[in-house]
């Protein structure tokens, strides 16, 4: 797994309808590509918003923190790996002499690093097999570490580096953490290593309920790889317009 050349932004599709959902990709691609499904919209829909997603031609990171008995988390990445169904690519009348007629929407999927090795090492298995199966890029497979939510205190880096350390050791592709870590995550593990950082927060933001915080800059100096952002483009008054000031200063 090589690092991305750019860091790119993660739209977090964190409404409560479908539609809504539709109403922001529709309106966003292709400037933004990469959209996050997590449990809010998940556990309404399923896979169908995953498919609405793919359909449109943008990619999933179903961020589900799946975090059970190995069994459970191994079957739950094979059954994520394929979520949303096939997006044809095609005309119908020649899908069928096309060898890689399909793609799947989900590019990234999230599990706990509190489920401890054996977990993650079935996470990264499942992964591992089933897109080995389908004939497809592996999903990149995303230890959860400690959540942008919790205040920062003298043990909060030394947790996140303990997690990222697991999950590496495990098979996992990288690990979501605050700005605040990522510098030292990443000079640790190295540019191969995957870092995707929520709470993205604009300086004329309100950062809501979120503790650890930073700008685009700062997430990018930090070695992010991807910014996820949800509230600062979703409550705008012009989607559109804050999604371009944000890409804007990412560019820089």
């Amino acid at each position: 797994m090589q690092r991305l050349n750019k860091p790119e932004i993660i739209l977090a599709l964190d409404v409560d309808k479908l539609e809504e959902a539709k109403g922001f990709v529709d309106k966003l691609y292709p400037k933004i590509k990469l959209f996050k499904i997590g449990s809010q919209l998940f556990t309404a829909y399923g896979p169908e918003a995953v498919k609405m997603v793919g359909d449109k031609g943008g990619k999933v990171f179903l961020d589900l923190k799946f975090h059970d008995i190995p069994k459970t988390v191994y079957s739950s990445i094979i059954s994520g790996t394929s979520a949303g169904l096939a997006v044809t690519r095609y005309p119908a009348d020649v899908e069928k002499e096309v060898k890689h007629a399909v793609t799947r929407p989900v590019f990234m999927m999230t599990v706990h690093t509190k489920g401890g090795q054996a977990m993650l090492e079935a996470a990264a298995k499942g992964a591992a097999e089933k897109s080995k199966e389908l004939g497809i890029e592996k999903p990149l497979i995303i230890g959860v570490t400690r959540l942008t939510s919790d205040e920062d205190n003298a043990d909060t880096l030394k947790e996140v580096l303990q997690a990222a350390q697991l999950a590496k050791d495990s098979g996992l592709d990288g690990v979501v953490c605050s700005a605040l870590e990522a510098e030292k995550v990443r000079k640790e593990h190295g540019e191969h290593f995957i870092i995707v950082t929520p709470g993205i927060r604009p300086n004329n933001v309100a950062v809501d309920d979120q503790k650890r915080t930073a700008t685009v800059k700062e997430a990018v100096k930090a070695g992010s790889n991807f910014l996820v952002i949800g509230r600062p483009i979703l409550k705008a008054d012009d989607p559109l317009e804050k999604t371009e000031e944000l890409l804007g200063e990412l560019s820089r």
